[in-house]
């Protein structure tokens, strides 16, 4: 019998950050509207990613993936750079 791995999240997010070694901050936003209030609610999430290349640099759009933890921190990797930043 093999067991199969689960399929692991992945989120598409903006670096703000990109200031320590082998670690970018991305920025996730969501917008919805409110179920009663009909106005528009933006959220942020910030995760800390590992990046083992340093190859993602401020303001570029990243897919991350879930991942084991890496530290204290860190749970999500660099799977690819979708957009670079202009």
């Amino acid at each position: 019998m093999v067991e199969e791995r689960a399929t692991r999240k992945t989120r598409v997010g903006v670096v703000v950050s990109d200031a320590r070694d082998k670690t970018i901050t991305v920025e996730i936003t969501q917008s919805m509207r409110h179920p009663r209030y009909d106005k528009v609610v933006r959220s942020r999430k910030r995760f800390h990613v590992h990046d083992e290349a340093n190859d993602a640099k401020l303001g570029d759009t990243v897919r991350i993936v879930e991942t084991r933890p890496l530290s204290k921190t860190k749970r999500w990797r660099v799977a690819e750079i979708v957009e670079r930043a202009r």
